[in-house]
């Protein structure tokens, strides 16, 4: 369940908080996010293992949730960054980005495994939210229903959503000799069937 508390928070008020809660700001705006589920989990760990895999000589590095990443309206101090979000997987090709806290700018890959407490934040709000900062690529995957949709950035605006099942690898736009290999699902996909 997502609990969205009233506006006005920044990342300076958030590094207040008990770690061991998770949050995420948006517009100032905190929603509580709770532990994910074991598919949930899965999925992530998966796409994670294999994405870092392909990254291991490359220049960009893959962080999973959570994760810090602030975005900025403009040039302003972090304590006064009003959205911090925890994608589950955050592709990151500039290294300047980079700092002890986590990253500060848009990553250039989010991947974000839906969630029923989160399905609409993650659809709208936050298809949104990366799109306005150009992160290049987002992926959201729907792991109980074997689907996920891909928006790629094209003229500083997200094309319409290639849709894709689990039912075969699915290429990445960022990196054109990257595929996800869904062979994993295939037995969720059996025991699902067989409930």
């Amino acid at each position: 369940m997502n609990i969205e508390i009233p506006a006005g928070f920044t990342y300076g008020d958030y590094q207040g908080w008990p770690e061991e809660q998770r949050w995420e700001l948006i517009n100032g705006v905190a929603y509580a996010m709770t532990a994910p589920s074991r598919l949930h989990q899965l999925v992530s760990f998966e796409l994670g293992f294999q994405i870092r895999s392909y990254l291991a000589d490359k220049k960009c590095s893959i962080y999973a949730a959570p994760f810090d990443i602030r975005l900025p309206r403009y040039n302003e101090a972090d304590s006064a960054v009003d959205t911090t979000i925890q994608p589950d997987l955050a592709v990151i090709c500039n290294a300047s980005k980079l700092d002890n806290k986590g990253c500060r700018g848009a990553p250039d890959w989010i991947i974000e495994v839906l969630s029923p407490s989160t399905a609409f934040k993650d659809m709208d709000t936050k298809r949104r939210l990366y799109e306005q900062h150009s992160v290049q690529e987002y992926w959201i995957i729907h792991p109980s229903e074997y689907w996920l949709m891909i928006y790629t950035l094209r003229d500083g605006r997200y094309a319409a959503p290639r849709m894709a099942s689990m039912d075969e690898p699915t290429a990445v736009d960022l990196f054109p000799d990257l595929a996800i290999n869904w062979e994993f699902m295939a037995s969720e996909r059996e025991t699902r069937n067989t409930d």
